[in-house]
C-alpha cells in the first residue's frame, strides 16, 4: 500500500516526465488506492449513459463518484455543459479523476477542467476498459477491468 504522497508524486511525475497539460495521470491500481485513502477525491466518470448502462462503472463509495458526460450518445455531440456540471460536483482545488472507456475522453476533459481552473485535473490511465487486444477486445490487455478491481457490471 503507498502513501497518498507517494500516489500524487507517481501521477505528478508523469505529468512532468510526458509534458501533459494537466496535473497527472494514475494507473488503475493507484487510482482505487488514492479513492480510499483521500475521501476528498472526485472519480468523474465522462462515458456516455449507454456505456454505463450496457458495461458498468468502477464499484467505489458513491459519494466520491459522479457521471458527467464528455460526448451525449446517441451521434457524439459534445456536452456544451461539461465544465459547469463539473462545478456542481468539485471545486478548483478539488482532486479529480477523470475516467472513460480507454483514457483517450478522460484526457481531453482533463486538459479542459485544468484550462477552466481546475488545478488537480488527473487523467485515470488505461480507463476503464483498456485497450483493444488481437482481436479487437477490450477488458483482456488494460483498464480497470482487468487490473481487477471491483465494479458493478451493467
Amino acid at each position: 500500500m503507498s502513501t497518498l504522497e507517494q500516489l500524487n508524486a507517481q501521477a505528478v511525475n508523469r505529468a512532468a516526465e510526458n509534458q501533459l497539460p494537466y496535473a497527472g495521470g494514475f494507473l488503475p491500481a493507484e487510482a482505487f488506492e488514492l479513492l480510499q485513502l483521500d475521501p476528498s477525491v472526485r472519480l468523474v466518470d465522462v462515458r456516455t449513459r449507454a456505456e454505463l448502462d450496457w458495461v458498468g462503472r468502477p464499484a467505489i463509495d458513491t459519494a466520491q463518484y459522479s457521471h458527467i458526460e464528455w460526448i451525449h450518445y446517441p451521434g457524439s455531440v459534445p456536452n456544451a455543459a461539461f465544465i459547469e456540471q463539473l462545478r456542481e460536483v468539485a471545486t478548483p482545488d478539488t482532486p479529480i479523476l477523470f475516467l472513460c472507456r480507454s483514457a483517450a475522453r478522460s484526457k481531453l476533459a482533463a486538459v479542459v477542467a485544468q484550462k477552466e481552473g481546475f488545478t488537480k485535473a488527473f487523467d485515470l490511465l488505461e480507463g476503464f476498459e483498456g485497450d483493444k487486444d488481437g482481436q479487437g477486445h477490450r477488458k483482456t490487455v488494460s483498464g480497470w477491468c482487468f487490473r481487477g478491481l471491483p465494479w458493478i457490471g451493467a
